[in-house]
């Protein structure tokens, strides 16, 4: 079968992919997925035209962004091109999935143009529109948290939901991450409006905070800095402030060596998300990150062991601007 799953929401659209690589036999998982980035014609034709090997069903994902948006002269297909996709497409195998891709990027000013024939190509192929949900459709946000919530057996109040997405935003990755913390963190008890204000981070804020520090705009950082200590105590801010910066640290390491794609196998990230972390330290160096960790571990240890000498958010305040 094939499908073409397109829009601005990444994590439905990887959560969608994340269905069917479920259903794969998991101790042939290397051989049975597949993931392509905007093939060249030639590949594009022959990857569509693969057949499944010995190890039942087979699923290939190909990021198609390229050949949808940008200039039509770079990127489009002449018909001759376009029959011989089609061919292919329609000759697909019982036993191979094919999924076609196309996020567009999170603040960019990337459209799928909707007038190209290989768009309508595509669209004849189970195709699905993912679209970001934005922030003041509070009904509609609400929703997607009960019904995601619903999926992990998690049963939430109207009102609890409305606390998680007043807490953690809009970012439907973030609420899906602080669903799971909240499940491990309630076991069998009902999730209630306190443990949601305790235990959930005001991770979009945090995300913020943490994209212009590692881009060392310290009077940008101070102000986010600001913000979030009128919700969160230093000490929960620099917790999920290591582990990013850590994730950052890997992903700057693995990029001298790797590809996007090898780095997404390395640290198990989807290969999208891997290619626009890379972009995010691309420009930034390796000695100012580890720094900048080694920074915030000393203040840690310093607040957790009463040696600093100053306030507990100064001593944060103080790691951060040095």
């Amino acid at each position: 079968m094939i499908y073409f799953f397109y829009g601005d929401e990444e994590f439905n659209i990887s959560n969608e992919v994340k269905k069917f690589k479920e259903q794969l036999d998991q101790n042939f998982i290397e051989m049975s997925y597949k993931y392509y980035n905007n093939l060249k014609f030639p590949d594009f034709v022959a990857v569509l035209k693969t057949q499944p090997m010995m190890f039942g069903k087979m699923l290939i994902e190909i990021n198609c962004l390229n050949y949808l948006c940008g200039k039509s002269e770079d990127k489009s297909f002449d018909d001759k091109q376009l029959s011989q996709i089609a061919e292919a497409l329609d000759s697909c195998g019982e036993n191979l999935d094919i999924i076609l891709t196309a996020v567009i990027p999170e603040d960019s000013q990337k459209k799928i143009d909707k007038r190209r024939k290989i768009f309508k190509l595509f669209s004849k192929y189970n195709a699905k529109e993912f679209l970001k949900i934005p922030s003041y459709k509070t009904a509609e946000l609400k929703t997607w948290i009960k019904q995601r919530a619903k999926s992990k057996d998690i049963k939430i109040s109207d009102d609890v939901a409305a606390t998680i997405l007043l807490q953690v935003g809009s970012n439907l990755r973030l609420l899906d991450s602080e669903l799971e913390k909240l499940k491990i963190y309630a076991g069998q008890n009902p999730i209630t409006k306190e443990m949601v204000k305790e235990i959930c981070v005001i991770n979009e804020d945090i995300f913020t905070f943490a994209d212009y520090l590692i881009a060392e705009n310290k009077v940008k950082a101070l102000e986010e800095y600001h913000k979030l200590l009128s919700k969160k105590h230093p000490l929960e801010i620099l917790s999920v402030l290591q582990t990013l910066i850590h994730g950052k640290i890997q992903i700057k390491v693995n990029s001298v060596k790797y590809s996007p794609d090898e780095i997404a196998k390395i640290l198990n990230m989807h290969p999208y998300r891997a290619k626009l972390e890379v972009q995010k330290v691309k420009n930034i160096s390796l000695k100012n990150l580890v720094r900048l960790k080694e920074n915030i571990t000393e203040a840690e240890y310093k607040i957790k062991t009463g040696q600093s000498s100053l306030d507990v958010d100064r001593e944060v305040e103080y790691a951060i601007l040095r």
